[in-house]
């Protein structure tokens, strides 16, 4: 049982002529004949009563026809999502990010992505650096916003910087120094310092130590969120200083004052990635519209 025999059964059942059906599927009669003997022989029925006037369905051929209408179908349904599927317009994508360094543009990049792509079911993921490493190694995760991979696995994927971030100094709203647009890390070495867990932010924990130590001093730490929220949450009610990326302000940071660095010039990069592995079209569909975004990101993070 073939769609081409299909065909000229459903054929013949609809016009309930052989001679009509060989025109309708642009063949010859007998073609049409072979067809539903072979299909007759194949299934051990009679699918239609035949006399020199007239072709009458049969019981059996009502069923049949019922199930051939549907095969056709699917056989079109499953050429339509294969073409879908290949051009990125079909299946799912799974997206990882950090909210500090991600929240205020990524709901804009995914209804971007929505509206060229409908169909694809786009599913977001809040992690850490950290998280999102072990969701590429168990296949959980297509794509992520972070910080730039550890250099052993660097090469398993195809990496874009997004934007550049720069340090800050984050005081509360009544500390002496929310007057002054620049602060020398030297002068926080009394304070007490909260400082992103270094299980989550490996690199940044020790840039900050590092240079807190070249200012000359190694920082009191009285936290370690696991959460930016709960870092700048942590600051507005009076707990300590941090040192954090710029990007944090996009959350919720009310009680909090955001002070340059002097002499600081690190570089904190935000990094799509994805598995090289992974070359799926839904996947380089929405890369795509992150990169074309990328000036505009910028301009929104930096300013």
């Amino acid at each position: 049982m073939d769609i081409k025999t299909l065909k000229s059964f459903i054929a013949v059942a609809k016009h309930k002529s052989f001679s009509q059906a060989a025109r309708e599927l642009h063949t010859v009669q007998p073609a049409i004949s072979r067809h539903i003997s072979a299909l007759e022989t194949e299934l051990g029925v009679n699918l239609f009563k035949r006399n020199s006037r007239d072709v009458a369905i049969t019981e059996a051929g009502e069923q049949l026809l019922k199930d051939a209408i549907d095969i056709l179908a699917l056989t079109e349904q499953a050429k339509t999502q294969v073409k879908l599927a290949q051009n990125g317009q079909l299946g799912t994508l799974n997206i990882a990010y950090l909210s500090s360094a991600c929240l205020s543009f990524m709901a804009e990049l995914v209804r971007d992505y929505k509206s060229h792509f409908p169909h694809v079911h786009v599913t977001l993921f809040e992690m850490t650096a950290t998280e999102q490493i072990e969701a590429f190694k168990n296949d959980r995760i297509d794509i992520a916003f972070s910080r730039p991979l550890p250099i052993s696995i660097m090469d398993e994927f195809v990496h874009h910087s997004i934007y550049i971030d720069t340090l800050v100094a984050i005081v509360n709203q009544d500390h002496e120094f929310v007057g002054q647009k620049r602060v020398n890390l030297l002068e926080l070495k009394r304070e007490p310092f909260i400082i992103f867990n270094r299980e989550e932010a490996l690199g940044l924990f020790d840039e900050t130590i590092m240079l807190c130590k070249q200012a000359g001093f190694s920082p009191n730490i009285v936290s370690q969120p696991r959460n930016m929220q709960t870092l700048v949450t942590e600051v507005a009610a009076g707990l300590g200083v941090a040192i954090a990326p710029y990007c944090v302000r996009k959350l919720y940071s009310d009680g909090c004052h955001f002070i340059m660095l002097e002499n600081i010039t690190t570089e904190i990069p935000v990094h799509i990635q994805y598995k090289k592995s992974n070359c799926s079209a839904t996947v380089n569909a929405f890369a795509n519209i992150v990169l074309n975004a990328k000036q505009e990101i910028q301009h929104n993070m930096l300013n």
